[in-house]
């Protein structure tokens, strides 16, 4: 079992940027493959990026491609996606995910989700 408590969320300027953290408890998190989504309202959740575990590797949403980036620290357990030139647009629900072996973009492929957090980009 893995729990996942995501932190960083906010209000912030468009422009601007935000840092999330996702802390993961439980075994093994280097093999984890551990994701973000965000669903914003009226919509479906959308992928945004992703790490693997293991050897490494990294997907990201056509959406934030060049804005975000998503890292991990196996030693403490930790994801975090630094999301720069914020836009109204990324106002979500984000969500960090994990799953056993293997990086996906596909949240139904994730066995394991945080309860969220927002972030509101202001205009």
């Amino acid at each position: 079992q893995v729990q996942l408590i995501e932190s960083g969320g906010g209000l912030v300027q468009a422009g601007g940027s935000l840092r999330l953290s996702c802390a993961a408890s439980g075994r093994a998190f280097s093999t984890y493959a551990m994701g973000w989504f965000r669903q914003a309202p009226g919509k479906e959740r959308e992928f945004v990026a992703a790490f693997n575990g293991g050897v490494g590797g990294t997907l990201y949403g056509d959406s934030v491609k060049g804005r975000f980036t998503i890292s991990r620290d196996n030693a403490k357990g930790t994801v975090t996606l630094q999301m720069n030139s914020l836009k109204p647009e990324d106002t979500a629900v984000y969500y960090c995910a994990a799953r056993r072996y293997g990086i996906s973009r596909y949240q139904t492929e994730y066995s394991y989700w945080g309860q969220g957090t927002q972030v509101t980009v202001s205009s």
